[in-house]
C-alpha cells in the first residue's frame, strides 16, 4: 500500500470570487488527492487590495463569504484556511493550526505560486510550482521581467505538454518543465442525462488581462482568437451560446457577435458557483472550445480543464488546437479545428452520430484525465 502523504494545496478561489469555473479547477486536485487517501489541507493566500469591497476586513469580506460556502459544499471546513498576505489573519484554520501542518507536510502542490509565506513553506520538503497558464507564466517572468515566484520551489510542473520543447518557442525560463495534465474527479462529474442548451457552449473571458508581445508575435486574449470565427454561427444551422464575461464598453465586438448570431449568457448568473457551473456544463451539447491566442500561437499543447468537466460529463468537446497533434486522440468525442471549415466539418460529424461521439468523450476522460491516474503520476513526477 502506497504511504498516505500529507499534502498542501494552494490556489485561487476567493482571491477572484464567484467563478466557478476557476474554483474547480482547483477543487480538482484537492478532492482528487483527498480521493486518493492523502490528508489534504487548502492555504489561499490573499493580498489585502484584493478584498472586497475595498478596506473591508477579511472575515467580513465576499472573498471570505464566497470562500466559505465553497468550503462547506464541499467539505473542507477542517482542512482549510484563507490567510491575508504578510499577517497570521485567517479564514478557517487558525494560523498556528497552519504551522502545525506545514510543519508535518510532505509536498506542497503550489499553483502559481500562489502561498509565498515562508514561515510556512520554507521546510517543505517537496515545494511544487503547478503552472497552469503556460506561455503567460513565462513571457511575463522573461520578457516582461515580472517575479512570477518560480524561485523556492523544488520542482516546476506544468500543464503545456511543450513548455521547454523544441516544438514550443516560449523560453523555458532556465527550468525543467515536468509535463501534467490537469485532473477531472469522475465520480464528482458523472455523465449527464438531458441537454437543456441545445447549442455548442462555452464558458469564457472575453479579456482576462493583457496581451504580451514577443519575436514580433501578439500572445493574446479569447477576443483575438474568436474575431477570426465570428461568422461561424452563419454557416451552419447548430446554434452556438457562450457564457462570456464581456465589458459592456466592447460596443463593436458585442455588435459583431450579435450580427453574426451569436447567443450571450452572463456567466455571473449561469456559472457563478461550482454547481451553476457544472449545470451550465452538463446541460450543454456539446462544447466549443476556443483558446486564448496566446495558448493557439505558442504551440504549448495547452488543454482547458473546462473541456475535461465536458468529456467527464458525456459532452463532445470541439475544441481549439493549440499544438495538441499526436498528443491526445482526436475524431470522435473530441475533435480539433484550426480554421471555420475544420468547425464546420466537426458539427457534421458530431450530428452524424451524436451518441458515439459522447460516449467517447466520457471514455477519454477516463483513459487520460481521471484524477487517479493524472495526480498518483503528479506525485510520481515530485519523487512522492
Amino acid at each position: 500500500m502506497k504511504p498516505r502523504r500529507t499534502l498542501i494545496v494552494s490556489g485561487m478561489i476567493a482571491g477572484d470570487p464567484w467563478q466557478g469555473g476557476a474554483t474547480w479547477a482547483v477543487l480538482q486536485y484537492i478532492l482528487g488527492l483527498r480521493r486518493l487517501g492523502h490528508e489534504v489541507f487548502f492555504i489561499e493566500e490573499i493580498p489585502s487590495d484584493r478584498l472586497s469591497p475595498a478596506g473591508i476586513a477579511l472575515a467580513d469580506s465576499e472573498n471570505s463569504r464566497y470562500f466559505k460556502s465553497v468550503c462547506n459544499e464541499f467539505d473542507l471546513g477542517d482542512s482549510a484556511a484563507l490567510l491575508l498576505t504578510g499577517t497570521r489573519e485567517t479564514v478557517g484554520l487558525s494560523y498556528d493550526h497552519l504551522r502545525r501542518v506545514a510543519e508535518r507536510a510532505d509536498a506542497l502542490i503550489n499553483i502559481s505560486g500562489l502561498l509565498a509565506d515562508q514561515r510556512l513553506i520554507s521546510k517543505i520538503p517537496v515545494r511544487a510550482y503547478l503552472d497552469l497558464d503556460p506561455a503567460f507564466n513565462q513571457l511575463w517572468n522573461d520578457v516582461q521581467k515580472i517575479d512570477m515566484r518560480f524561485g523556492g520551489h523544488t520542482h516546476h510542473v506544468t500543464i503545456g505538454q511543450k513548455i521547454g520543447t523544441a516544438d514550443c518557442v516560449i523560453p523555458a525560463c532556465g527550468l525543467n518543465w515536468l509535463k501534467t495534465w490537469q485532473p477531472v474527479v469522475l465520480e464528482r462529474w458523472p455523465v449527464a442525462q438531458p441537454i437543456q442548451h441545445d447549442a455548442l457552449t462555452t464558458i469564457a473571458h472575453w479579456r482576462g488581462y493583457g496581451s504580451i508581445d514577443f519575436q514580433g508575435v501578439t500572445y493574446g486574449q479569447k477576443v483575438h482568437s474568436l474575431r477570426q470565427f465570428m461568422t461561424l454561427p452563419t454557416l451552419t444551422a447548430e446554434p452556438f451560446c457562450l457564457a462570456l464575461a464581456i465589458h459592456p464598453g466592447e460596443t463593436k465586438d458585442l455588435a459583431a457577435l450579435a450580427a453574426h448570431r451569436w447567443r450571450l449568457l452572463d456567466p455571473a448568473s449561469v456559472a457563478n458557483t461550482p454547481a451553476r457551473y457544472q449545470e451550465f456544463v452538463q446541460g450543454s451539447k456539446a462544447e466549443f472550445g476556443i483558446a486564448k491566442s496566446g495558448y493557439v500561437h505558442s504551440r504549448c499543447a495547452w488543454f482547458s480543464d473546462r473541456s475535461l468537466c465536458y468529456l467527464a460529463s458525456g459532452r463532445p468537446v470541439i475544441a481549439q488546437d493549440c499544438g495538441l497533434g499526436g498528443l491526445l486522440p482526436v475524431g470522435e468525442g473530441l475533435l480539433t479545428f484550426t480554421t471555420p471549415a475544420e468547425v464546420l466539418n466537426a458539427i457534421d460529424s458530431l450530428n452524424a452520430d451524436y451518441l458515439r461521439h459522447a460516449r467517447r468523450a466520457r471514455e477519454i476522460a477516463a483513459e487520460i484525465f481521471d484524477s487517479d491516474r493524472v495526480l498518483t503520476r503528479l506525485l510520481g513526477l515530485v519523487g512522492l
